[in-house]
């Protein structure tokens, strides 16, 4: 037994040995000429300052929180393990944000001289954020093993990781569409300027929030989702199974990484796309993405099919894994359907563009509820199949598999702040057509890689959530639910309406931090002369404006998440956060799926005008369509992201203070 684990270990730390070769590939490339030198200097210091001040903010209420799980569960283990939790998913979205403001300058410079050179840049920032979370995830989990040999206390692993990820989800949500919509409002909207324009004061923090928002925070989220189907299966499968069901889920993970590994190495763009138009480099880029993944994908099916007929024995877990899998394909199939500029739901949402902005909204979330539809579908058919094949086990074993090849997954997924950080440098340091055109390219396959992957990270996030959930009615011996028991009717309710007050706070945060900036940038294009091009804008002023709001307004939702369960638990008892636990889950994962799937919809609507149809920039359709994007940054890259730690966190909360409840 102890050899497989060292075989998890090994793999672990192979991961993160590739990570920091990418490191070192990456920081030996030329960063560019100065102009390009002094942007992503702005950008590096803002997303720098805004996590430090996160992490100081952090600080006082992680020390609390240690010292209340302590108390809890009667021993310092608990606390010590809480902290290494949290200290190691700050860690990977530290570093992996870091890196990806030093791959966005040399992705643009690349792109001066060639672009399948730029996308290596931007591919290789992204798989450092996407190795890098699952090499720590399971190094971490292993060495908490090893140490304390008691599969409970892992849950405070998970706890650590998860309270770092509500911070900086929420936190870098809010920032990144305070600068976003801020910067749009008085750019696109009222002086109809181009949206990277280094005349606008909120450029600069918009980036910014690219890198605290879509890759640290998406990295804290994924992190705390791997980790999170990872100890709930080897709580669940050790009191199963004995030993081997604990190894198991680590020997699923490890593999994961292994065929991920290799599905990287695919993921090449020929020669011949130098000399190509934009749509078949765009497409070129598409499809060397979709064979990684495709090729990672099958060697995660062969290596999950060996490990469970050879090491288990028994082949009836095998198809939990694969329907995990699958669902996990599914859900980023469908997210691209109703996503893509190509499909029929984004291009309804421009046609509805013509009449006015009221349409384009009621069509965007027309689009939204509809595309729950096949996720809820498919989620619905892997918990049956995998209950049949495996029961409780079954269900934390298919998040295992729907997370397995998590590390090239998010690596396609991190690429897309990084190219499109790029090709908002390429515009700021006016760089040639060329360059920009190419780096444009890049981002256009970025923006669908950033929507598959919220689909893909919400389905992550649901699957996570009922692995807790059934680690609850094991730890909690609720081995049958009356659904008339008026404290699980009470419960569910309650749970039910978290996701929407939860969403209403994150929201209103980026409202309140979108009207700061709209103040500020008016203010600096009246006193200065912007428009001109005579006066440099005060970049830094813009990013203490959204940092600091954007601490602000974090606090109060992040606090409800960790309390309300809490409070049902000890009013109502046990019973009633089962049902808090399943109303939230359900209730937030389809929330989720509405707001991210109608925000970069009506994101893409936007996009297609501004290649020229229905009028292009600049018309009538066009303002329509920036509207509806502006509602939809928020719901895509706010809210709906911060309920996958909220549907997850509940759970690792309803765990721990379990003690209080009994």
């Amino acid at each position: 037994m102890q050899w497989f684990i060292l075989l998890a270990t090994f793999l672990a730390l192979l991961d993160i040995l590739f990570v920091l070769y990418l490191i070192r590939k990456i920081k030996k490339i030329s960063p560019g000429q100065e102009k390009i030198k002094e942007i992503a200097q702005a950008i590096q210091t803002g997303a720098r300052a805004f996590l430090q001040r996160e992490f100081r903010a952090m600080f006082l209420i992680v020390i609390l929180v240690a010292f209340l799980l302590g108390l809890i569960q009667k021993t310092w283990q608990a606390s010590l393990i809480f902290l290494f939790g949290a200290i190691t998913s700050s860690f990977a979205g530290y570093i992996g944000m870091t890196i990806s403001t030093l791959a966005n300058q040399r992705c643009a410079n690349k792109a001066q001289k060639s672009f399948s050179e730029s996308f290596k840049v931007a591919i290789w920032g992204g798989e450092v954020m996407g190795f890098l979370v699952v090499g720590l995830g399971l190094l971490g989990v292993i060495i908490v093993w090893w140490l304390f040999k008691t599969p409970t206390l892992l849950i405070n692993y998970a706890f650590g990781a998860s309270f770092v990820a509500l911070f900086m989800r929420v936190g870098g949500g809010i920032y990144t569409k305070s600068a976003d919509v801020g910067a749009d409002i008085v750019g696109k909207t009222e002086l109809n300027i181009p949206e990277d324009d280094p005349r606008n004061p909120a450029v600069i923090a918009d980036n910014v929030g690219d890198n605290v928002g879509d890759i640290a925070g998406m990295g804290a989220d994924l992190f705390e989702s791997y980790v999170s189907t990872i100890i709930a299966a080897m709580i669940i499968g050790v009191i199963n199974f004995g030993l081997k069901g604990l190894i198991l889920p680590l020997l699923i993970a490890a593999s994961g990484i292994l065929a991920s590994l290799a599905g990287s190495f695919l993921m090449k763009i020929p020669s011949k796309l130098e000399q190509k138009e934009f749509i078949k480099q765009t497409e070129g880029v598409r499809r060397a993405m979709e064979r990684g993944i495709l090729g990672a994908n099958l060697l995660m099916v062969l290596f999950s099919f060996l490990i469970v007929n050879f090491y288990f024995q028994d082949i009836s877990l095998f198809w939990p894994i694969l329907a995990g899998l699958l669902c996990g394909i599914l859900i980023g199939k469908t997210t691209e359907y109703y996503t893509s500029e190509k499909r029929k739901p984004t291009l309804e949402i421009a046609r509805a563009a013509k009449i006015g902005p009221s349409n384009v909204i009621m069509e965007g979330l027309t689009v939204g509820m509809k595309s729950t539809v096949l996720p809820v579908v498919a989620v619905g058919i892997t918990i049956v199949l995998a209950y049949y094949f495996g029961g409780l086990y079954g269900i934390a074993l298919a998040s295992v598999g729907l997370l397995g090849v998590l590390g090239i997954n998010l690596s396609t997924d991190c690429y897309g702040p990084i190219a499109d950080n790029a090709a908002g440098i390429s515009e700021m340091a006016n760089l040639p057509h060329e360059a920009r055109q190419r780096t444009e390219a890049l981002d256009a396959v970025g923006n669908s890689t950033a929507a598959t992957g919220k689909g893909f990270a919400i389905g992550a996030a649901a699957l996570a959530a009922l692995s807790w959930l059934a680690t609850y009615s094991q730890q909690s011996n609720l081995k049958e639910i009356n659904l008339l028991d008026p404290k699980l009717l009470a419960g569910f309710f309650v749970g039910a309406m978290l996701p929407f007050l939860f969403s209403a706070l994150a929201m209103k945060g980026v409202s309140q931090g979108a009207l700061e900036v709209v103040e500020e940038v008016r203010r600096q294009f009246k006193e200065k002369k912007l428009l001109e091009g005579k006066e440099k804008p005060d970049y830094k002023r813009a990013i203490d404006i959204v940092t600091k709001r954007a601490l602000k307004e974090m606090s109060f939702p992040a606090s409800l998440v960790v309390v309300v369960p809490i409070l049902i638990g000890v009013i109502l008892g046990k019973m009633s956060v089962a049902g808090t636990m399943i109303g939230a889950l359900g209730s937030g994962f389809l929330l989720a799926l509405l707001m991210a799937n109608s925000g970069a919809a009506w994101d893409n609507a936007k996009k297609y005008i501004e290649a020229g149809n229905f009028g292009g920039k600049g018309s009538e359709a066009h303002k329509a369509a920036v509207v509806g994007d502006t509602l939809g940054d928020p719901f895509k890259d706010t809210a709906g992201p911060s309920l996958n730690i909220l549907i997850k966190l509940i759970g690792v909360v309803s765990l721990l203070a379990l003690p209080l409840f009994l």
